[in-house]
């Protein structure tokens, strides 16, 4: 029997464990691989969604904890996953279930060993969520294998450099450039997308707009994407530190004025950085699928999809640059922004991932729009 309810003496002994850097040790038992792994502990508050969650490079360098405690039950399969790997560092549940959906293809404990990613079930969530809102995201090391001592975890994690300054985009972005689209495209206009850890369903809802895709490594050059004519550029989300990308903020003021763009997540800090603005990190992040944001411009609300640490400073944007057109109605902090004289926006939260079932369309169709305004 798969998963940790199969698993019945690594429950008893429970000899895996979360080391924080805090000095906190939460002990549980390993249902994914037999290793060890450091990381940032998030909490997502998603209840459903674990296989997008995990195969989303921007979690890169995370130790994902799932707030919802039953995990597993609809499996996984390919046609879920958002890019080619799961990319989460490790994964920290309440309970891990065996798949009881006709859409599996295999158990989460087996794609967990597969791509050889650590998870801890038999975790208190709650109390583990409440400890990194009240103190902050927290360096970790989590022990799956038993063979490191809580003590030695401790000190390992306190160690470690964290996500603060590193750049973690280069690490998931495609290394040779690619094209998405299907033959029957071929002659419609080009979107150039810069690959910092995009999501497969970014390029399907490109294409489903009518564009020729191309995704572009990470540190390609603002030579590099002008050379192809695209009629647009799609600055794609991504793990880590906003500010670690000096490339990428240089490559994106080279486009503005020439190209129409658009940014999300990490595209949209990186759109910021480029219009002069700051980036810095949030207590503990944005993680899940419920997050209320504001259109200052139509007066609506959407519920929005959100993962990201860091965010754009509101103080450090000038106004005759750039203009502030969503914000979050949980804490205020920016979920968009348009250039003032260039066709450049961007959105903190992720329009491709549709917490509603056409929330991402006016995203896109306002970028098709800006295109149609050369």
């Amino acid at each position: 029997m798969s998963g940790s309810a199969g698993n019945w003496a690594a429950r008893r002994e429970k000899k895996a464990f979360l080391a924080l850097a805090d000095g906190t040790v939460i002990r549980g038992w390993s249902c994914g691989a037999a290793v060890d792994r450091l990381g940032e502990v998030v909490f997502n508050t998603g209840m459903t969604g674990y296989e997008e969650i995990l195969t989303d490079p921007s979690y890169a360098g995370q130790l994902v904890t799932l707030t919802m405690p039953e995990i597993g039950n609809t499996g996984f399969n390919r046609e879920d996953m958002e890019s080619t790997a799961i990319h989460a560092s490790g994964l920290v549940v309440r309970e891990m279930n065996p798949p009881s959906n006709w859409r599996s293809e295999e158990t989460l404990a087996d794609a967990l060993v597969r791509w050889n990613v650590p998870a801890l079930a038999g975790i208190d969530t709650r109390a583990l969520t409440l400890k990194l809102r009240e103190g902050g995201t927290q360096k970790a090391f989590l022990c799956a294998t038993g063979s490191v001592s809580p003590e030695d975890a401790i000190q390992k994690a306190r160690a470690w450099e964290g996500l603060d300054g590193q750049d973690y985009a280069s690490k998931v972005s495609t290394p040779e450039a690619y094209d998405w689209s299907a033959d029957l495209l071929a002659n419609a206009p080009l979107v150039a997308v810069l690959d910092y850890g995009v999501k497969r369903n970014t390029l399907r809802l490109l294409e489903g707009q009518g564009f020729r895709v191309r995704v572009l490594n990470a540190k390609s050059t603002s030579a590099d994407v002008l050379r192809l004519k695209p009629a647009g550029v799609m600055l794609s989300n991504g793990p880590a530190d906003p500010a670690a990308l000096p490339y990428a903020a240089e490559m994106i003021r080279g486009l503005l004025g020439k190209v129409p763009i658009m940014g999300i997540c990490l595209g949209h800090q990186l759109l910021g950085l480029a219009l002069g603005g700051k980036t810095c990190r949030l207590k503990f992040g944005h993680h899940g699928c419920n997050h209320p944001v504001k259109d200052l411009r139509a007066g609506t609300v959407e519920i929005t999809s959100q993962n990201h640490n860091y965010m754009v400073d509101a103080a450090s944007l000038d106004p005759a640059v750039a203009e502030i057109t969503h914000v979050s109605l949980n804490d205020r902090t920016v979920e968009g922004l348009e250039a003032k004289k260039f066709p450049a926006f961007s959105l903190q939260y992720h329009p491709e991932a549709a917490p509603g079932p056409h929330d991402a369309i006016p995203a896109f169709e306002r970028f098709r729009a800006m295109m149609g305004r050369g």
